[in-house]
């Protein structure tokens, strides 16, 4: 289905369903309030504690444009809706500090939205903000007390009162500062908070969760990054095993694309349809063998037995002395964003690895770290001091969701099977063990009355898919990556298709999610129209084709148990 196919007719009555549906669904989300205040440093200071300062406060009128790039977050955002921004400084301790940034729309939808960062980067993310603010949130995001790109962690060196910023207490007090400002600026009650971010964001959603569960009233974690101290030498470890690059076993970065094309045409068919989407990986069973060379083999289409040895540990859990289990694997179908994403022919160790052991564990100066032979001193020693130290209590472990779950909160949990920097199988195993810690408590609701996870096929890292997988859901980052001023889901504003919508009508209406439609439009742009739409079934279930309908049509497909 792409845009050309999709009758006028059915587009637009499915765009008027889709308003007419959002309106009647959520009328109470039009609630609006307007500032009460000036928008200048004057008028914000005064309820202030000591230890925080406005740096500035603008009125930017509709459809302005506001720059305060970082690393991270380099686009400027455009086309806001008119809005007072504010940007905070706050003191952390006698050697730290970090700045915030909130978004205050002339017409506020009485709620409010913390959005979150990426990898060891610090920048407030302005993107994510405009895209809350243009759905009338009061929006915030930190730079969790730094500012660097993504892989850069040297401001962590030899620096705990910032580690601890960047693990936690930055986006606390953000949120309880914001939420100060926000009611002292319209003179009026926050009715709801919530949170929506992927990856760092995903685990700054699942820390607040478990140590500040009176922070968000739903919250929306996507591919988090929860278990620090072992997904960082997991970096480390995938990267080592395919070192050094003259050796027999090393598989260039080119060949992961190859991998990745065998897995989708041995995983494809399991669905009933060939269309390069695996749907659950899990059920497949892979038979890698189909890659070795032959005597006539193109090369570079081809693995050698040493080769395919490396495969078989980067598609295995990583299992160390003892049997001890230090970290999911990857799922089939998330090669080529591996390959590509690992920088695997650079003949060093992935920096998401090394940095943070280097910056946050062992306190290498610049000197020690360059010259620091990783394959000869990295073992199991090294993840279990990890494990001990928790630089900057980052790691989200603490499975006992309930305190947030008594007070009313939700969690949406959701992830890409085509993830190559964070495994899927990482939420998988995230998410068995919260089973494993609320079953046993015998609650007396069911733990899917407050905790959803969904498994998307074909989303790779928090945005963009394999081929033509729909992965679409409005989820942290994916509204800006699609522009600047696309919020919700173009065409299908409701809660089947748009994630914190279905959030909100969980929180405020008690309506429990059941599948989310995702969508995939013609070369991600939304102007050329919709290619294809698929429900996402909330694990473990699969959404399997009827057999008889249009299958680019998310009708024509339901969620099962099994295929």
């Amino acid at each position: 289905m792409n845009a050309s196919q999709v009758p006028t007719s059915n587009w637009w009555s499915k765009l008027k369903l889709s308003a007419q549906s959002f309106l009647g669904l959520t009328s109470q989300f039009q609630t609006t309030a307007s500032p009460a205040l000036q928008c200048s440093p004057s008028a914000l200071s005064p309820f202030l504690p000591s230890h925080a300062t406005i740096i500035s406060a603008v009125s930017i009128a509709a459809n302005g444009t506001w720059t305060q790039p970082s690393p991270p977050f380099p686009k400027a955002a455009t086309g806001l809706p008119a809005l007072c921004a504010v940007t905070v400084n706050v003191i952390s301790s006698p050697t730290s500090s970090f700045n915030f940034g909130l978004f205050l729309p002339d017409e506020w939808n009485l709620r409010f939205m913390g959005s979150g960062n990426g990898g060891f980067g610090g920048g407030i993310n302005w993107n994510d903000m405009e895209t809350h603010a243009l759905s009338g949130f009061a929006s915030m995001s930190t730079d969790t007390g730094h500012v660097s790109a993504v892989p850069d962690a040297s401001w962590a060196l030899n620096n705990p009162e910032t580690q601890i910023d960047w693990g936690h207490r930055a986006m606390h007090n953000s949120v309880k500062l914001s939420k100060l400002i926000t009611q002292k600026y319209y003179s009026a009650k926050i009715k709801y908070s919530y949170f929506s971010a992927c990856s760092t964001g995903g685990r700054q959603g699942f820390k607040s969760i478990q140590k500040y569960p009176s922070d968000f009233d739903g919250i929306v974690s996507a591919a988090p990054a929860w278990w620090t101290s072992h997904l960082q030498p997991w970096h480390l470890a995938v990267s080592l095993w395919n070192l050094p690059l003259d050796s027999p076993h090393h598989i260039p970065g080119s060949l992961f694309k190859v991998i990745a094309e065998e897995a989708i045409r041995q995983c494809d068919p399991q669905d009933g349809v060939l269309d390069g989407i695996i749907s659950n990986p899990r059920a497949c069973i892979f038979r890698p063998e189909t890659l070795l060379c032959t005597p006539t083999s193109k090369p570079g289409t081809c693995l050698t037995l040493p080769q395919l040895k490396t495969l078989d540990k980067i598609q295995s859990p990583w299992i160390d002395t003892n049997a001890t289990f230090l970290f999911p694997s990857l799922s089939l179908g998330s090669e080529t964003e591996f390959g590509r994403a690992m920088n695997l022919d650079s003949g060093h160790p992935s920096p998401m690895g090394t940095v943070w052991l280097s910056n946050f564990l062992l306190n290498h100066s610049s000197s020690t770290a360059s010259s620091y032979n990783w394959a000869e001193n990295f073992d199991l020693a090294t993840v279990q001091l990890g494990d001990e130290l928790n630089p900057g209590e980052a790691n989200a472990d603490d499975f006992d969701i309930t305190p947030l779950a008594d007070r009313g909160g939700k969690v949406i949990h959701y992830h890409g099977y085509s993830d190559g920097l964070i495994p899927a199988e990482a939420s998988i195993y995230l998410h068995n063990q919260i089973l494993r810690t609320l079953i046993p408590k015998g609650l007396s609701r069911p733990i899917s009355s407050f905790y959803k996870l969904y498994m998307i096929p074909g989303l790779q890292h928090c945005r963009g898919s394999t081929g033509d997988a729909p992965w679409y859901i409005a989820g942290g980052g994916q509204p800006a990556s699609l522009g600047a001023t696309v919020k919700s889901v173009p065409g299908y504003e409701d809660a089947r298709h748009d994630v914190v919508l279905a959030l909100m009508r969980w929180v405020e209406e008690g309506i429990e999610p059941e599948e989310i439609v995702a969508t995939k439009f013609v070369d991600d742009d939304v102007e050329k129209g919709v290619r294809r739409q698929r429900p996402v079934c909330v694990y473990p279930k699969h959404a399997k084709w009827d057999g008889v309908g249009d299958q680019d049509l998310e009708g024509s497909w339901a969620c099962v148990d099994l295929y």
